[in-house]
């Protein structure tokens, strides 16, 4: 079933590490006040599972969310408007910067959320056994805890480092009174539990979830337990509390899923842009998304759809969006504005996340046969209002192509349209086209939501984490660290494959771009190389800043192909401050000595 069922949510302290209590998971008036007693019958156990997955939903899509995820990175950078947030400041300026502090906006919710869903992880584990439901119904059940609060634990591993994991009570306890404690010491001891209880957890998924997903929602199954599994194993890999054999753990993680694809209920679609076509949310690629049902702000638990803020609604859609509306057409001189109404298929233009020259000239240097750079990023833009000749949702407003020499045969062609090149755009050319405003850029197109009623709401599509790409790279990865590189060739090429192909193509075109794509020498696999492979197939989908932190690439990738970052970033910056408010409300003399370096 999809998970949109209101949960009034116990009135109970459930996961707070400081003396706060815990914030509303859900803003509704509760006609009954439940106990921890609740969640000891089936219909409250049910309740609380499906309360891990909805507090996700601040984890994924908001804006928030997205900039601690892609902002700062060798991809993307802060575009004109990086909006104050709960820190004061121009929250996403300072993430893109590396000027941050620990009283930063964006840091604050994974923290406050996560360990508030762990809490409740850790108490619907220990009353599993006092629900009466039966024991194969039970694993099932506790594989979709286990899942759950792995993936909250691995986000902020990957974010701050060691957390803990007492919260009050002892670790992995239910504590339900206020705690003014944080047990946050011996690092690497500790860091070294996290992983192992990550690990376990996945695993623990891997044996008792379903075998496959249903069709039309995302209930966790094997499928996305295998890839976790395999990431979790890669990220300790490169981590201070590595074991020998991780990467070989990862390797056959990645592989059982690769090589069992059928008895798990998924495979590659055949095109790349179809992965993240609107009315395909459910496809065999995509593992697991952070579910929101299509049209229905109240079943995703958001009161103010055109509201910018730290809930529930996704901004992503919106995040990536240049500024359409200030596009003239169809020459310089002109002061035609045929897209100055905001349509819903574009979004919002609220310019907070812009691609860097890297992701457009060498991450995507090859957007002829390598069909992912059309399949991430919009090229035509229609016109949104009836505007000089221009009629709106017939014409052609203006369409994004590869160079100056392709704009001038198009205008050698009398197109009543505008073209813009690479050298128009903003910071990715560095030099800014008069007739635009500072802040056009390709935009992401993979979260746009056609079916959105305004422009200016939240999107209410499913919100991707784990795709079987992805595991595709994983494997890969893993194939590359244990010397397998004939195997992470192969891996890699099978994307390659799919990249070639597009709808309009015929057969021997396909298989002469895929040549011109295959990588042929298995020794030119090395981590770079799959960082700018991961770039291709996963631009802008939520997880850049932990890749390259966890990898120990972040500083020097943000020094080589971001100069907004490169000028401050050091390397304490690949983990972020514990949030000051965390720190403010422990009762220790020396609070400062639970920070990170550097901060």
């Amino acid at each position: 079933m999809k998970l949109i069922n209101k949960i009034f949510f116990a009135a109970v302290t459930v996961g707070t590490l400081s003396v706060t209590s815990c914030n509303n998971i859900l803003k509704e008036e509760p006609k009954t006040v439940f106990s921890t007693e609740y969640f000891k019958t089936p219909e409250g156990f049910e309740s609380g599972i499906v309360t891990l997955y909805s507090t996700m939903r601040y984890l994924y899509g908001p804006e928030g969310a997205v900039s601690i995820s892609v902002n700062g990175t060798d991809e993307w950078t802060y575009a004109e408007q990086p909006r104050n947030g709960a820190g004061g400041t121009a929250d996403h300026l300072t993430l893109g910067n590396y000027t941050l502090d620990a009283a930063n906006g964006g840091i604050l919710t994974p923290w406050n959320r996560s360990f508030n869903a762990i809490n409740m992880a850790n108490m619907l584990l220990s009353f599993a056994e006092e629900t009466g439901m039966a024991e194969s119904m039970l694993n099932e059940k506790r594989a979709e805890i286990h899942f759950l609060r792995g993936l909250y634990y691995m986000n902020l591993v990957a974010q701050f480092g060691a957390v803990p994991l007492d919260l009050g009570s002892g670790e992995l306890m239910f504590n339900d009174k206020p705690f003014q404690g944080f047990n946050r010491e011996n690092l690497a001891e500790l860091l070294v539990k996290n992983y192992n209880l990550i690990i376990e957890d996945f695993q623990y998924a891997t044996q008792f979830l379903a075998e496959r997903r249903p069709n039309n929602a995302f209930r966790l199954s094997k499928s996305a337990a295998y890839h976790m599994l395999a990431k979790a194993y890669i990220h300790r890999g490169y981590s201070n509390a590595a074991q020998p054999s991780d990467f070989e753990n990862a390797y056959l993680a990645a592989k059982e899923l690769i090589d069992n694809r059928s008895q798990y209920g998924t495979e590659l679609q055949t095109y790349y842009e179809d992965i993240h076509a609107a009315g395909n949310d459910y496809n065999s690629e995509i593992l697991f998304s952070i579910e929101r049902v299509v049209g229905n702000f109240n079943a995703n638990e958001v009161s103010d759809p055109t509201s910018i803020s730290g809930s529930k609604g996704i901004d992503a859609h919106n995040d990536f969006c240049g500024d359409y509306t200030s596009v003239r057409s169809p020459r310089l001189s002109s002061s035609t504005r045929p897209t100055a109404t905001r349509a819903v298929p574009y979004g919002r233009p609220i310019r907070r996340f812009c691609p860097t020259p890297y992701t457009y000239f060498t991450a995507f240097a090859n957007k002829r046969e390598d069909s992912r750079y059309d399949g991430s990023f919009r090229r035509v833009y229609m016109a949104t209002e009836n505007a000089g000749d221009f009629v709106a949702g017939e014409d052609t407003a203006f369409v994004l192509v590869n160079s100056d020499y392709e704009r001038d045969s198009l205008y050698a062609l009398n197109k009543p349209y505008r073209a813009i090149p690479p050298s128009e755009y903003y910071f990715i050319s560095g030099s800014v086209d008069a007739s635009l405003t500072a802040n056009f850029y390709p935009s992401l197109s993979k979260y746009e939501d056609p079916g959105n009623i305004q422009p200016n709401n939240s999107a209410t599509r499913p919100f991707p984490v784990a795709k079987l790409a992805e595991t595709y790279l994983l494997a890969a990865e893993a194939a590359m660290q244990t010397n397998r590189l004939t195997e992470a060739r192969d891996y890699i090429n099978v994307l390659k494959r799919r990249a070639a192909n597009r709808k309009n193509l015929d057969g021997a075109t396909i298989l002469t771009n895929y040549e011109v794509l295959r990588v042929v020498n298995a020794n030119t696999i090395t981590l770079d190389y799959i960082l700018d492979e991961r770039t291709r197939e996963l631009c802008g989908e939520s997880m850049r800043w932990p890749d390259l932190a966890v990898r120990k690439k972040l500083v020097e990738r943000v020094r080589a192909y971001n100069t907004d970052g490169a000028g401050n970033i050091q390397d304490h910056h690949m983990l972020r401050p514990i949030p000051r408010s965390q720190l403010d409300n422990v009762s220790d003399p020396n609070p400062s000595r639970f920070q990170n370096p550097g901060y």
